[in-house]
């Protein structure tokens, strides 16, 4: 579900940025940026797909593009040394 708000800038690992609404699903957000997300199960369970957003991780499957009061989020690809 996609709100009204206005859309945020997202800074990718890969160097670029797009303007994302917030809602959007991160994955797709990320493969429109040209930006490689990890994943494994798609449900929330297995932690592939673990991203830093302004320094929070959340799991890229199961989460959505928060908005931000800043108007920009940085986005990192979290590391586990399990994967």
């Amino acid at each position: 579900m996609k709100s009204a708000a206005s859309p945020v800038l997202v800074h990718w690992p890969n160097g670029r940025s797009t303007r994302v609404p917030p809602g959007s699903d991160w994955l797709q957000a990320a493969a429109e940026a040209g930006q490689t997300i990890p994943t494994g199960c798609l449900g929330g369970s297995c932690g592939a797909c673990e991203i830093e957003v302004n320094g929070r991780v959340v799991r890229a499957c199961i989460a959505t593009v928060p908005a931000a009061r800043s108007g920009d989020l940085r986005v990192e690809l979290a590391c586990d040394p399990y994967w």
